[in-house]
């Protein structure tokens, strides 16, 4: 029925022109202009196809029965389609059908299986007057694909590894250590055959990763269904920074650090492992379970702290990420039960001693240097002006300085044992501390210290930068040239730019450029790497200072707006923090909630391209703006 209708439409069409030639309309070359893209929307990558549609043309829904809008794939690599073309624009009824004028976006939603992803396939329409009708039309497109998940893997993956390391390192504590070889000798020696003894010390290495992975699952699985994921995103931002849990975790870090160093010894209340230990006592695997709840409350004093670190370093990315992380810390801290349960003759090589102290007093050093992140977090998201990029170093450069000495033996705590000569390992483990302290001397001066950069405060806090003429020279001398300034916010490398999505989109109407919208947050790790070690190449940043509006939005900023800037959401809530407006904003229109990201806006705030997430590929970075650059001129037809 469908095929009859079109030819009968054509066919008149046909008639009609021939018998009224005076009236004849020449169709345009290409009765639609389009350009592609790809867009997130509500967690779901989708190609976008917008189009301008020629004056006095108009164009069919995807439903249409005259000739609809369709598309065909030809060859998918790495993705797949999810549903049928549908249109974002809404239709206007001609004559009984739905039809588009002036402008018209269709999208199909894709399933990113790939980083590397491509999507090839054409797509086809049909235009009209009130009197006439153009030929059918097609498009021939390649569009490269990119995956929220893929565009997050690499930095997920360091994220893992970093996770693993930590809990390797969290064996070697003085709290952990003594423990390994009295469990596993428990478990053999309890058991009938070898073959049960290593089930039960299989199963308490399982409980123990339980133990650590479970808890922090059902606080995100919880909030996540009673709230939904704003609620869950929103928490894990509220505990990454906001000044409550980070000054809580910067006293915790100083506590700690004085234990190590051998101040006072910090333990669990005596009841609590007790009443848990003589529960272990039991047969069978509630015997195996709280001889596993013993040693992780044994354990507390040196592993909080970790455990700390690698959930805090992970709120920076989604919200499943801390879950990932945190079982790669509990399977490395669990694994080596299992393993020497498999192969007890490794026991006889692990003799405690005096080494143990010293690695207590050098995880002590670290702590010291890893507290300051978090009260650097609270100081930058507040802006309290406590802790700017030169104190920060001073105080790291000192931390690691009077660890290089205690390897040495030049400086001793109350629980060192006394020694006439300094070991081989000692001797390198403290070139390295010190070759890393004559690093980041320069860093004093202005240096970018491209290594450290994402755990410093941002250059634009320097209070003296060498060869500069000017106080804060990486940050205030761009003040006044700052397209909107007006809540003291900089944006680094000497780059001008927006901190409001409205008025950057305003000031590239009037530029006649597009906009580089940078997802961003002063707690973020990442971000400053990307800045730092990305953004600083030559072509990025000369891209970026030339040929793109920069809008920086803050998704961690505890500063409140002026009334003209508040944003209402769908609920009707209003939002009047810098951080959770942001963070609505980006989330809403660009379906992400982590730092950092990268959106390519036209003036009209159209996306330009996909999404792009951390990666550290300058060619990579360089081919997102071009692309970006491309498709607007496209669009502006220049």
């Amino acid at each position: 029925m469908k095929t009859i209708l079109k030819l009968a439409f054509l066919l008149a069409a046909v008639f009609a022109s021939a018998d009224l030639s005076a009236q004849a309309v020449t169709a345009p070359e290409k009765t639609i202009e389009w350009t592609i893209s790809q867009e997130n929307h509500k967690g779901k990558t989708s190609i976008v196809f917008t189009g301008k549609i020629a004056e006095g043309w108009h164009t069919y829904d995807t439903d249409s029965e005259m000739y609809p809008c369709a598309v065909e794939f030809s060859e998918l690599e790495g993705c797949t389609p999810v549903g049928g073309l549908y249109a974002l624009t809404e239709s206007t009824d001609y004559e009984g059908e739905a039809v588009f004028f002036d402008e018209v976006k269709f999208a199909i939603d894709m399933e990113v299986t790939s980083p590397d992803a491509v999507a090839k396939g054409e797509l086809t329409w049909m235009c009209c007057t009130d009197i006439t009708c153009a030929a059918p039309e097609f498009l021939a497109f390649e569009m490269p694909l990119e995956g929220k998940d893929a565009a997050a893997a690499g930095s997920l993956w360091a994220l893992i590894i970093e996770a693993i390391l930590w809990g390797f390192a969290a064996l070697l504590t003085p709290c952990v250590f003594p423990m390994v070889p009295m469990t596993v000798s428990f478990f053999l020696k309890g058991s009938s055959t070898p073959a049960a003894g290593r089930f039960k010390a299989a199963m308490y290495g399982l409980f123990i990763v339980l133990l650590y992975t479970v808890p922090i699952s059902l606080i995100i699985l919880i909030t996540r269904i009673v709230g939904g994921d704003a609620v869950t995103a929103d928490i894990f931002n509220w505990l990454a920074t906001h000044w409550i849990p980070n000054i809580i975790f910067f006293v915790v870090f100083m506590v700690f650090a004085a234990s190590f160093f051998g101040a006072f010894e910090i333990v669990l209340p005596t009841s609590l492992v007790n009443k848990s230990d003589k529960h272990s006592d039991k047969g069978g695997l509630i015997g195996i379970f709280f001889m596993a709840l013993t040693l992780v409350l044994v354990s507390f004093s040196c592993t909080g702290p970790i455990v700390g670190t690698v959930l805090i370093k992970s709120t920076e990315g989604e919200f499943w990420t801390p879950m990932v992380t945190m079982l790669a810390f509990s399977v490395a801290f669990a694994l080596p039960f299992t393993l020497l349960a498999l192969f007890p003759s490794l026991l006889t090589k692990l003799k405690s001693g005096s080494w143990m102290n010293t690695v207590k007093v050098v995880l002590g050093f670290i702590e010291v240097a890893l507290g300051f992140k978090f009260l650097s977090v609270a100081d930058q998201t507040y802006h309290w002006g406590l802790l700017d990029r030169e104190v920060y170093l001073a105080i790291w450069i000192v931390t690691f300085s009077l660890l290089g000495m205690y390897l040495l033996g030049k400086l001793r705590f109350a629980h060192d044992t006394p020694s006439d000569h300094v070991s081989v390992k000692r001797l390198a483990a403290a070139i390295a501390v010190f070759s890393f302290v004559v690093y980041m001397i320069p860093g004093m001066f202005g240096a970018p210290l491209k290594a450290l950069s994402g755990y410093l405060p941002p250059i634009t806090t320097q209070d003296f930068v060498l060869g500069s003429n000017t106080v804060s020279a990486a940050g205030q001398s761009q003040a006044s040239d700052t397209g909107s300034n007006k809540y003291d916010l900089h944006l680094p490398l000497g780059l001008s730019g927006y901190f409001s999505l409205e008025e950057g989109l305003a000031a590239a109407k009037e530029a006649g450029k597009p906009v580089f919208v940078d997802i961003t947050g002063h707690g973020c790790v990442n971000c400053r790497e990307m800045e730092s070690r990305v953004w600083s190449d030559p072509q990025v940043l000369e891209m970026l200072m030339n040929d793109y509006i920069v809008v920086a939005l803050y998704t961690d900023d505890k500063m409140k707006l002026d009334e003209e800037d508040w944003v209402t959401t769908e609920s009707g809530d209003v939002l009047k923090e810098m951080g959770r407006a942001n963070s609505y904003i980006v989330r809403t229109m660009f379906g992400v909630n982590a730092q950092p990201n990268y959106v390519l806006l036209s003036p009209e705030g159209e996306l330009l391209g996909p999404v792009r997430g951390y990666d550290l590929s300058i060619p990579g970075f360089v081919d997102f703006l071009e692309s970006g650059l491309e498709n607007f001129r496209m669009t502006a037809g220049n």
